[in-house]
């Protein structure tokens, strides 16, 4: 159950014209931590590879044993994870924890750094914790979520939080960037412990009422998996989203050789290229809501997992003179990035107000399993099959193959919604 802010009810200030959502005190509170944190988030991205590259001169297999690190927790933990928030509750608490143990991993490779004791060892751990510490973060982000949000407000609430996601894309790589140059790879991660000091302390500077707990039983666990088996719109949902996620780490695999590589582009001019998809992610999250309300929430999530997935068609069509290729590499991710925005603030919606509060952590888990698990597998599959038959042939084998994960939709009531569905019993 939802729990509005009373403040949601204010009249509007004059020559104000703040988002409505925002009107409500703790919400806007949550959406600032959030947006720091996802822009410090931008700045490890960069920032802890970079301490493999720079300050241990590590191997391409020791930086492929490092992105596994942090991936691996979503595989291992995420089912698990979600029954015991859902059991213990108190997901406020649990959030806050989590951006105040991420913050403590952080520091602790700039000071093995400063005496000189840093080890990819140490690298491996921190990435590993780190990546656990996200998933408990994240299954208790979505029943907060609902304690904080008025049901009409979810499309509206969504669209903040992923535009501040497209907006940490845009920036956060290049702040990111300039600390790693100014101050060393590992001292920038400073910087991304701070934003999750400012998490941890407006998540407790707000009280939301959060549903009750349901005791623990038999199936406790396998709760969210058998609720995702019956549910048409959520199974529909995972099984679209994880085929155009597999398809898309495939293609990811072999995009950044295949443009430098094959269609010559400079890194540095790749690079403004790729902050494309971060303008249209911002674009997708301000028109997302507008789309909806005109067109039906089913049918936009359709549209976005269409649109995802399809302008990247234009990246092994690409050919002519250069000006040509960036044209077209430009097009696809900036038509890709829109596409994303739609698909995701439209899917948390639909999944936020089907899924029953006392099953949110669970559903949550069972999730991130499927769809987080088949994305190191596609970047496995993309890397093989560019060996075997080469990039561009692969490359139209993941955008084609990524189109088709919309099928999964077409049998299901997600085409037919045009209002949020009920919350199921």
């Amino acid at each position: 159950m939802s729990h509005p802010d009373p403040t949601l009810a204010a009249p509007r200030a004059r020559g104000l014209r703040l988002p409505e959502v925002l009107r409500g005190r703790e919400f806007r509170r949550f959406w600032f931590g959030e947006t720091i944190s996802l822009f410090g988030d931008q700045i490890t991205l960069i920032a802890l590879p970079l301490v493999g590259v720079f300050a241990l001169h590590a191997s391409a297999a020791q930086m492929g044993f490092l992105g596994a690190a942090l991936l691996l927790p979503n595989l291992l933990f995420s089912l698990h994870a979600g029954a015991w928030v859902d059991r213990r509750g108190r997901r406020r608490q649990m959030m806050i924890a989590t951006s105040l143990g991420r913050a403590a991993l952080l520091v602790t490779i700039p000071l093995a750094y400063a005496f000189g004791l840093l080890t990819l060892t140490q690298l491996y751990v921190v990435g590993f914790l780190f990546g656990t510490l996200d998933v408990l973060f994240y299954v208790s982000y979505s029943t907060l979520f609902v304690s904080l949000v008025p049901r009409e407000r979810y499309l509206e609430a969504s669209s903040l939080l992923n535009g501040s996601r497209a907006f940490s894309f845009v920036a956060g790589p290049s702040v990111g960037g300039a600390l790693v140059q100014a101050l060393s790879a590992p001292v920038a991660l400073v910087a991304d412990a701070v934003t999750f000091l400012c998490s941890a302390f407006t998540m407790s500077s707000i009280s939301p009422v959060e549903p009750p707990t349901e005791a623990a039983r038999s199936g406790h666990l396998k709760a969210g998996i058998r609720y995702i088996r019956n549910s048409p719109i959520v199974r529909a949902s995972l099984l679209a989203t994880a085929t155009i996620n597999f398809f898309n780490f495939v293609f990811w695999a072999l995009f950044l050789l295949y443009a430098t590589k094959t269609l010559g582009v400079r890194p540095g001019v790749l690079g403004l290229v790729l902050g494309a998809a971060s303008i249209g992610g911002l674009i997708g999250s301000v028109v997302t809501g507008r789309l909806s309300r005109r067109m039906g929430v089913g049918p936009a999530f359709v549209l976005g997992c269409v649109l995802f997935p399809a302008p990247l068609v234009l990246v092994p069509l690409a050919r002519g003179s250069y000006f040509t290729v960036l044209a077209c590499l430009f097009l696809a991710e900036f038509g890709s990035g829109f596409g994303v925005m739609l698909l995701d603030i439209t899917g948390n919606a639909i999944k936020t107000a089907l899924v029953p509060d006392r099953l949110r952590a669970r559903v949550a888990g069972a999730y991130m399993v499927v769809n987080y698990g088949v994305r190191p597998i596609g970047a496995l599959v993309g890397g093989a099959l560019g060996t075997w038959i080469g990039l561009q042939p692969t490359l139209w084998i993941a955008t084609v193959g990524a189109i088709f994960g919309v099928l999964w939709l077409l049998p299901s009531p997600i085409p037919r919604l045009r209002e949020l569905p009920e919350a199921d019993e």
